[in-house]
């Protein structure tokens, strides 16, 4: 509470505005990921984790894994490096 009592005096907000802001946006965050990602792409991701979970093996897991960290980091490119992109 402390962190929200700063907040609210920094912002000249009252603590009980700000602590539902602050919930609110907590609440929406995950449909705001999946707009931004798209289904597909959600579906994708967790579909990698259900086949590596199904295989029930340490070498599917590892897999699954890598081809995340790969997925993930063509996801991130345009924001970790804007001018990958290109023009």
């Amino acid at each position: 509470m402390a962190t929200i009592g700063n907040l609210s005096t920094a912002v000249d907000v009252p603590e009980g505005a700000t602590a539902r802001y602050v919930l609110a946006r907590r609440a929406s965050a995950g449909s705001g990921g999946l707009l931004e990602l798209g289904p597909s792409m959600v579906h994708r991701l967790g579909a990698l984790i259900e086949q590596a979970e199904a295989a029930g093996s340490d070498a599917a897991r590892l897999e699954a894994y890598g081809k995340l960290r790969q997925m993930l980091s063509w996801l991130r490119l345009p924001v970790a490096d804007p001018d990958a992109a290109g023009d």
